[in-house]
């Protein structure tokens, strides 16, 4: 308890899922929160849990798919709370139509958005302020589709979070030796409402298998909480227990317009 006393962290997708789960271990240890995602109603839940833990909390509803915004929510965290010691870049989304023969552009780029450019604006603004102090940590939450891509992932999704873990590795290139830690954690299936927009959202035995946003968090905590000696570069995480995707697969193949859709932008 306590690990993150006096710390300022940005968490971002904290309304559900793995931010949420994030947020409430961060308050646990000690975390002063700013909370970020596109609905306001579940990160006003997400905040009053974490306040109920005895955590100083800011909440800021923000489209990260605009940069100007995702550097802003930088700005106003500074303006509040004074510095950003920890950046978990959590938000993202998914296309649901993910073959490369039918993926429309406006559905790529909203992918690519979210998971590369505000990620990169938001991290360029956090890092900025960590210099200042010659330390902080960012840590993105990326996929095991930036290293294995395929359908499951699907093309725009995969090739984004491959784009965010280049980056992360990037920093640590130019600023490790500046006391700037990148970590990137690549999991494989979670169970979160993200999964809802695929193609075909897995059922609840399907789910039953995967990881749980806690699973997910505990290892962002993990990265979190480290010495400052200490950098965990990339972390991969997969369920235990390996299932039958090849229906995912086949639903993935076939979806051709992305009419109807629906995304669970910054979860």
């Amino acid at each position: 308890m306590g690990s993150l006393k006096n710390k300022v962290a940005i968490v971002t997708g904290s309304g559900t899922g793995i931010g949420q789960a994030c947020a409430l271990m961060f308050a646990d240890e000690g975390a002063t929160l700013v909370l970020v995602g596109r609905r306001r109603e579940p990160l006003e839940k997400t905040a009053s849990d974490c306040e109920s833990r005895g955590s100083s909390v800011l909440v800021l509803p923000t489209d990260l798919e605009d940069g100007d915004a995702a550097e802003k929510v930088v700005l106003q965290t500074i303006q509040h709370f004074g510095r950003v010691d920890i950046l978990i870049n959590n938000a993202g989304h998914s296309s649901r139509v993910r073959s490369v023969k039918y993926v429309d552009p406006d559905e790529f780029q909203s992918v690519f958005r979210v998971n590369v450019e505000g990620l990169y604006r938001i991290t360029q603004a956090a890092v900025r302020d960590m210099l200042l102090r010659q330390e902080g940590t960012v840590i993105t939450v990326s996929s095991m589709a930036a290293i294995t891509p395929g359908l499951l992932g699907g093309l725009p999704y995969g090739a984004a979070k491959a784009a965010s873990f280049n980056m992360m590795r990037s920093i640590n290139a130019e600023l490790r030796a500046e006391g700037i830690r990148a970590c990137t954690i690549l999991p494989g299936e979670v169970d979160t409402p993200i999964l809802d927009n695929r193609p075909l959202p897995p059922d609840a035995e399907a789910r039953e298998t995967m990881m749980q946003a806690e699973d997910v968090a505990a290892a962002i905590l993990l990265c979190a909480s480290m010495p400052q000696r200490t950098l965990i570069e990339e972390m991969t995480m997969l369920p235990t227990q390996p299932r039958n995707v090849s229906s995912d697969m086949k639903a993935a193949r076939e979806i051709k317009s992305s009419e109807d859709q629906y995304s669970l932008k910054d979860l």
